[in-house]
């Protein structure tokens, strides 16, 4: 599969917030976001959901390990980053001294995927689209 266009050439941020469906009203409302895709988990929390600004993507969840809510001191924001080759890019990274949070492996909405932190805090998330 060939990645997006929308993803292509793009970190994309994904931001945890404390009541992800408040803040998805709160975007199309305040900046005229449109959403693009909602999974919804347990007791109405969001796990994953994509708005678009202004022709941009914004990943966006409710906050739960191990990611946090701004302001705790954790990470609240990850960067996903669409790559032709995860599992070479991961390699590269763990090689360059990057902190392996998760393997590459095949994940259900269509994409391989690894989880990683750079030495300064940041998580990473590096995808390659497959057949769902």
């Amino acid at each position: 599969m060939e990645i997006p266009e929308h993803y292509k050439y793009a970190v994309i941020p994904h931001i945890m917030v404390d009541g992800a469906a408040e803040a998805i009203k709160f975007y199309v409302k305040a900046f005229g976001a449109s959403e693009l895709f909602r999974l919804d988990g347990d007791e109405g929390r969001i796990v994953h959901a994509e708005i678009s600004v202004q022709g941009s993507t914004l990943m966006l969840g409710d906050a739960e390990a191990p990611f946090s809510r701004p302001g705790e001191g954790g990470v609240s924001v990850v960067l996903h980053v669409y790559v032709p080759d995860v599992d070479a890019l991961t390699a590269q990274a763990v090689a360059a001294g990057a902190e392996l949070l998760s393997s590459p492996a095949d994940m259900p909405y269509g994409a391989r995927q690894s989880m990683l932190r750079d030495p300064f805090g940041h998580v990473w998330i590096f995808l390659t689209p497959i057949a769902a």
